[in-house]
């Protein structure tokens, strides 16, 4: 995220809203040595007709909040609806009248070590979307494929929505900004195309909307799964199936997506372009819709903030 004013920032932590300047962490805790953590980006879709802050498929991000918590055997004694109710409440203090990103952490603190079950502590921080890292405000990326390999199923599983998990993306971003592109692809094990850093992979080609299977080293992603039903909602055909690295460089159109990057086109990969975006823009603004409670057929995908 981008540099902001702390003083100025609240969040919930552990049953209290407060500064996050004055919420304070054992450095020695398990979370703060060992990345012992599970966390979800919750988007939340500021509507300026309505007046209304939604935040978007909360169920389904406490779904996979939890089933990270239980892969990584933490000791959780909070809900889902517990969950929610701080994101509401910490949201309504906040007040923001447009788009913002909420940062959801179930943590291991005290005194333990990277075995410890807990105790486990939770925090909800909010941000304007605008705040966010510079390639989730992009309106094109320029990606490679990193030298890096994704995590798999038998080594870290990408299933899981850890902290600890991001060090692998970190070295694929670290590798694509040093040699000037914005973003990068993994490989999986087999190599075959996984996904981005924090981000889906999807290629339209003859006018097909194809993406890796789950089982790809690919994150459960909420995102993915709404672009999935949206398409087959607007009659375009979806495929999930492994792809090859080559088939990158004649996609018609390719998009990374995410909670906090929603729907952002690809413009080059590896040097080769992708010039249309034709029905990738369709996507994200039917996504748009969806989100900000503007299309009937997904309200069951919004939640009233306020």
């Amino acid at each position: 995220m981008s540099e902001t004013n702390n003083s100025e920032v609240m969040i919930w932590y552990n049953e209290k809203i407060m500064p996050l300047k004055d919420a304070q962490i054992n450095i020695m805790s398990p979370t703060s040595q060992f990345g012992l953590n599970v966390f979800e980006g919750i988007p939340c879709y500021w509507n300026e007709e309505e007046q209304h802050l939604y935040g978007f498929r909360l169920d389904a991000h406490y779904k996979r909040l939890l089933q990270s918590a239980k892969l990584l055997d933490l000791d959780c004694k909070y809900t889902a609806e517990d969950m929610q109710n701080a994101l509401i409440d910490v949201l309504k203090v906040c007040n923001y009248k447009e788009n913002a990103s909420a940062r959801q952490t179930l943590f291991v603190e005290g005194n333990g070590s990277w075995r410890s079950e807990g105790p486990v502590g939770m925090f909800v921080s909010p941000i304007q979307r605008k705040k966010t890292s510079a390639e989730y405000n992009k309106k094109g990326l320029n990606v490679c494929v990193a030298s890096w390999r994704r995590i798999s199923d038998t080594m870290l599983s990408p299933r899981i929505k850890c902290g600890a998990n991001y060090i692998n993306s970190r070295m694929g971003q670290r590798e694509a900004l040093r040699n000037g592109y914005d973003t990068c692809l993994f490989l999986n094990e087999h190599g075959k195309i996984s996904e981005g850093p924090g981000s889906c992979f999807f290629m339209i080609k003859n006018g097909k909307l194809i993406t890796p299977q789950l089982t790809d080293s690919v994150l459960e992603s909420i995102t993915r799964d709404s672009i999935i039903q949206i398409a087959k909602d607007l009659n375009i055909e979806v495929i999930e199936r492994s792809i090859d690295r080559t088939e990158l460089y004649t996609a018609d159109e390719a998009f990374l997506c995410g909670s906090a990057m929603e729907l952002t086109p690809i413009s080059s990969i590896d040097k080769f372009i992708v010039e249309q975006h034709i029905i990738s823009d369709l996507l994200h603004e039917e996504y748009l819709k969806a989100a900000k409670h503007m299309n009937p057929k997904y309200y069951n995908w919004v939640t009233e903030i306020y």
